[in-house]
């Protein structure tokens, strides 16, 4: 089992930054890929980019060049720095951790404001 908890959203003006957190407990020696996903009110999930245990990298195309996954592997410890927010990106922030299946977090909320 593992469990996932989101930190760090908040409240931000068009063109600021924040950086979001997610730390695993549990068998985290099993996590192979984690991510970060977003859903927007009546809008489906949407992946927004993944991060393998090697420090492999994929980003969906509406956040390239502005958002940055990274992870601590001894920290147990994913995040998304997200630059030049705009406010289509105000959504639900899930961070998710595969390990023989998805585990989900409760979700934490950006608002991007014009």
């Amino acid at each position: 089992q593992v469990q996932v908890v989101e930190s760090g959203g908040g409240l931000v003006q068009a063109g600021g930054s924040l950086r979001l957190s997610c730390a695993a407990s549990g068998s985290t020696f099993s996590i192979t890929t984690s991510g970060w996903s977003r859903q927007a009110p009546g809008k489906p999930r949407e992946l927004v980019a993944t991060i393998t245990k090697g420090g492999f990298a994929n980003y969906a195309d509406s956040v390239k060049g502005r958002f940055t996954i990274s992870r601590d592997n001894a920290k147990n410890t994913v995040y998304l720095q997200m630059n030049s927010l705009k406010p289509e990106d105000t959504a639900v922030y899930y961070c998710s951790a595969f390990a023989a299946r998805n585990y989900w977090g409760q979700g934490t909320q950006v608002t991007v404001s014009s």
